[in-house]
């Protein structure tokens, strides 16, 4: 059985500091089991000095997002190549960076290129917002984001690309996707792949639900047939929440 891969996304949290104070406790509280990956992201800043304190036995460390290039004139900017040895995983496409930061699909698409060539794993977010899903636009949107983030990817690529499916109405808000819809929805980014890559890359890729999910509701999603994991936002920021579902996961895959 494949490992369940959880992953949490700390945003824009945390001093240096904090950040390793929030380290420590998790490794204290986060068990280590051989069919749970977890992921940890945290801020830009912090990732070279918790590299050298997390516990790669428990953790792997992922970056939050990175710049498409390189290398080169552009102030501010993070590059894939610069993140390389420090951590295994890259979100791309996160609905915060594709609606605050204005990021199109075009763009999505060369980051999950960049990152593929340097040697890591891009976890590519896609999702509808509330005015898609009323509208029914659900299956629409998601076909778009999976065809054109996947536009430079190539067959013997596929296998280390990671898909989050994260409706955006559901990020942040306490709101939530029901497992059995999210499941469905899962199920059509499958048949997408499958169209592009075909039947057994649509089986092994990585499909993983995020959207305000807790300790309370992660066994739902993570025996809803077809996810893989989860993405975990806010909650990640909770050291018991984070220990509780790996603990979940681990008890699931064992059932």
């Amino acid at each position: 059985m494949a490992k369940k891969l959880i992953i949490a996304n700390w945003k824009m949290h945390f001093t240096v500091g904090e950040a390793s104070l929030f380290l420590h406790k998790l490794q204290e509280k986060v068990a280590s089991f051989r069919d749970v990956e977890t992921v940890l992201c945290p801020s830009m800043l912090t990732l070279q000095s918790l590299s050298l304190q997390v516990d790669r036995r428990k953790f792997k460390l992922g970056a939050q997002n990175c710049y498409y290039r390189d290398e080169g004139a552009f102030t501010g900017e993070v590059s894939a190549t610069q993140l390389r040895g420090l951590v295994d995983y890259i979100l791309v496409g996160h609905s915060e960076r594709r609606n605050t930061f204005c990021e199109d699909n075009k763009t999505i698409a060369l980051k999950v290129q960049a990152i593929l060539r340097n040697g890591m794993r891009p976890v590519l977010c896609v999702g509808e917002t509330a005015q898609e899903r009323v509208e029914g636009e659900t299956e629409h949107v998601l076909h778009a984001q999976i065809v054109a983030g996947l536009s430079n990817v190539t067959s013997e690529e596929i296998s280390s690309v990671v898909i989050a499916y994260e409706p955006v109405w559901a990020i942040g808000t306490g709101r939530y996707d029901k497992a059995d819809d999210a499941a469905l929805a899962i199920k059509s980014i499958r048949r997408h792949i499958e169209a592009m890559y075909g039947k057994k890359a649509a089986q092994e890729v990585r499909i993983l639900y995020g959207g305000s999910v807790d300790s309370g509701d992660a066994g739902s999603y993570l025996v809803a047939y077809g996810i893989d994991g989860l993405l975990i936002g806010n909650n990640s920021l909770k050291a018991e929440v984070v220990s509780d579902i790996v603990k979940r996961a681990h008890e699931l895959q064992n059932v």
